[in-house]
Parts: C-alpha cells; sequence; structure tokens
C-alpha cells in the first residue's frame, strides 16, 4: 500500500525555501549578536518565534554556526544556532532557553 500522505512543505510549489514549521511575527526590534565576550555585533530583529528569528546586520559579517543573540527590546539572551546567511541577512534558531539578561 502507498503513503498518500505525502505533503509538500509551505509554498513549494512557489520554490520558497522557507521551512519553518511556525510563523513569525514580523518586528523590528534592536538585538546584539554576541560573538564572543569581546565580540558583540549590532542587528535587528526582522521577525521572530518561538523557535527562531531573522536578523538584519548594517554591514557584511560572517557569523559562526553558533552564538548568543541579546533581544534589546526584552532584555534577554538565548543560544543560537546559524541556519542560513545571504547578504546582510541571517537566519536563526534558537538553540536553548532565553534567560534575562542586563543591557549591556
Amino acid at each position: 500500500m502507498q503513503d498518500t500522505d505525502r505533503r509538500a512543505a509551505p509554498d513549494a510549489a512557489e520554490g520558497s525555501d522557507d521551512h519553518r514549521h511556525e510563523h513569525r511575527r514580523r518586528t523590528l526590534k534592536q538585538g546584539r549578536a554576541v560573538l564572543s565576550d569581546t565580540t558583540v555585533i549590532d542587528c535587528k530583529l526582522r521577525d521572530i518565534s518561538a523557535e527562531g528569528a531573522h536578523l538584519v546586520f548594517g554591514g557584511a559579517i560572517s557569523l559562526p554556526q553558533t552564538f548568543r543573540l541579546y533581544n534589546a527590546s526584552d532584555k534577554l539572551m538565548v543560544p543560537v544556532k546559524l541556519e542560513w546567511q545571504r547578504g546582510l541577512e541571517a537566519g536563526v534558531s534558537f538553540a536553548g532557553p532565553a534567560e534575562p539578561h542586563p543591557d549591556f
């Protein structure tokens, strides 16, 4: 018997590369990519969901596979994993719980 419940990824017919499982809400919050104790890069959180975020940077940057993301609006720090990067934009998935963090 054949499996007839094969579902394409959302927007697969249109050629989209969006593989999110959950809808992201549009936002424009100030963030910081914390690459190390001494390297912090400002960014904007353009979209955010329970699973990840879409980041926009002001200049070219090569991001590591894992880093921490600081949400300045909510004063939260969360470990993230780089999922994709194109030009000044990047998509990350949350790799652990967000923790309160004082502004820095």
